[in-house]
């Protein structure tokens, strides 16, 4: 195993990067340690490296956590007053109380930056590389580093700088560091090619980068402001490289939304960059399991593969959704909400299904629900050998008696903890092909994807004072699309408070909502169990341990205010 020294310096703690070799295109990004390698492979195997860190940061208790339990979309009672307890830290986090001893916000932080370390190893081996492919790798490993950058910049408000190997980092904040991850992601527009696929930095992949860098670019120069200053310029290259993935041509929305999540979705035309976790790279994601009740199975093959009963979604964000379709009912409205899988839903009698149709519902889940039974470690059957469904109770909870009845409220009370309380997100496909479906998830999960491009140009449009019809177009093309099922009515007006109620929409738990309502100045504001309005709190506080392992160079680096 050959070990390379980590280039950054990270809070001064060093890190051991192994190398690998593998074969790098668009099937295949992953890291096989051998003991000797050609140049082709050393290049190919610290790339590789550099994007692995991607899965880790976005596990269900990283970024995901960070960005949908701290606003008014998710919120993870302490259940049954037993189980997502660990020390009140995701009541903290919704009620933005989080301190600097935070384990999610310590564990975010290192992956983020062991990604950065990873990042800067491969570009110092990859300059004096031989194989052909040495400056494209170059040019993705500085890409993903930028993109690393651009997270910690947004969770943490700084950026380290490594420009010489034996110097210390240099922080940047501010203007400052806005303005060095886009000149990054600009040395490498030219080089990074259009078709390696959603797993790997493209040219689709730096512009939509840009493009939202870009549309925050006020709140990053400004993060505590009353209000932000949306300058032109930005807007105009928000704008600008939005119409570079629109009329690229490689891109087109998806007919189904609930495909844009499942397992096979690496080859869907809507993604634009995405983790790449397809069964080949051992995915490893619990996305799909993370909200639903203990006793969901959605699995025929595994009787061990379950919900964790995980966050909901809070009693605000479901009310927006059923009163912008009111009086229909917004399953009946919107595609994009609720997708029937099961017909005993609709139809009691229908109690008896094939193993290899039986497919969970999609999209936000309410009351009854129904599903395999287990019993004495095996699901039960019907005569003719089709699965059993029937209505589920909290058995795996030893509550036999509460039905798996989802209901809107869910908060921080004893009835409101609940593991019945607040309806759930089935948004990505349980994993059929993985060894388990619970603990591997193979879909890749979404960073940037072509209807993003049309909602940033819409805002874009607005808060450059364009005409409000030219707004509404881009929201609408992206309502039209979803053709395989029901079709949301088009809307006749928009306005910035109606854009982020879309976004909310489209964007539901894929890790936009924290960054979404500062920048639309609601992270103030106040919803189920959360009413503290510090502006301090739109960025989280850097781990104490990181603080106290940088107290050999006084001042170097400082706590974020309010922590």
């Amino acid at each position: 195993m050959k070990k390379i020294q980590s280039y950054i310096l990270l809070a001064f703690a060093g890190i051991a990067v192994t190398s690998g070799c593998t074969k790098l295109n668009e099937e295949v990004l992953d890291e096989i340690l051998i003991t000797q390698q050609t140049e082709k492979e050393v290049a190919e195997g610290v790339t590789s490296a550099a994007y692995a860190k991607l899965p880790d940061i976005w596990q269900h208790t990283t970024y995901f956590a960070l960005q949908e339990i701290s606003t008014d979309e998710a919120i993870l009672p302490y259940r049954g007053g037993t189980d997502w307890g660990d020390n009140g830290i995701y009541l903290s986090l919704h009620r933005h109380e989080t301190t600097s001893t935070d384990p999610n916000v310590r564990n975010t932080w290192n992956h983020i930056f062991q990604g950065i370390s990873r990042a800067f190893t491969a570009m110092e081996a990859l300059k004096t590389n031989k194989d052909p492919n040495a400056p494209l790798f170059l040019a993705e490993a500085r890409g993903i580093a930028a993109y690393y950058s651009m997270l910690s910049f947004d969770l943490f408000g700084l950026v380290f700088v490594k420009e010489d190997a034996e110097k210390t980092s240099k922080i940047l904040r501010g203007t400052e560091a806005l303005e060095y991850i886009k000149s990054e992601l600009l040395a490498i527009e030219p080089v990074v090619e259009s078709t390696t696929g959603p797993g790997r930095i493209t040219k689709g992949a730096v512009w939509g980068l840009l493009a939202r860098l870009y549309l925050n670019a006020a709140v990053y120069r400004d993060r505590y402001a009353a209000t932000f200053d949306f300058k032109k310029e930005d807007m105009d290259k928000v704008v600008e490289y939005c119409d570079k993935i629109i009329s690229s041509g490689q891109y087109s929305l998806s007919p189904e939304y609930f495909a844009l999540f499942d397992d096979a979705n690496h080859t869907n035309k809507e993604l634009i960059f995405a983790v790449d976790q397809r069964a080949d790279l051992n995915g490893h994601n619990r996305m799909a399991y993370f909200s639903l009740s203990g006793d969901m199975f959605p699995l025929p093959a595994y009787t061990g593969a379950n919900g964790t009963d995980g966050p909901a979604i809070t009693p605000d964000f479901y009310r927006a959704w059923a009163n912008s379709t009111a009086p229909l009912d917004p399953a009946q409205a919107d595609g994009r909400f609720f997708k029937q899988n099961l017909s005993i839903y609709t139809n009691p009698n229908d109690s008896c299904v094939e193993a290899s149709k039986f497919n969970i519902n999609r999209g936000i889940l309410r009351g009854q629900q129904y599903g395999l039974v287990r019993q004495g470690g095996v699901f039960l059957k019907c005569d003719n050998g089709f699965m059993k469904l029937r209505k589920l109770v909290h058995d795996t909870r030893s509550k036999p008696t509460l039905l798996v009845d989802f209901t809107e409220q869910v908060d921080f009370t004893v009835p409101g903890s609940n593991y019945n309380s607040g309806y759930r997100v089935s948004k990505y496909e349980f994993s059929k092909t993985s060894v388990s479906g619970r603990n591997f998830g193979e879909h890749d999960i979404v960073i940037l994807r072509l209807a993003d491009a049309y909602l940033m140009r819409a805002e874009a449009k607005l808060r450059r004072g364009d005409a409000a019809a030219t707004a509404l177009a881009d929201v609408n093309t992206v309502r039209a699309s979803r053709t395989a099922r029901i079709v949301p009515a088009p809307l006749t007006t928009i306005n910035l408070d109606l854009l982020l109620r879309e976004r909310g929409f489209e964007f539901y738990w894929e890790s936009q909502r924290r960054t979404d309502m500062i920048r639309f100045g609601k992270y103030e504001g106040t919803w189920t169990e959360k009413n503290n309005t510090d502006k301090q709190k739109r960025i989280f506080p850097i781990p104490q341990s990181q603080i106290d392992g940088s107290s050999i160079l006084p001042g170097y680096l400082v706590q974020n205010p309010g922590y």
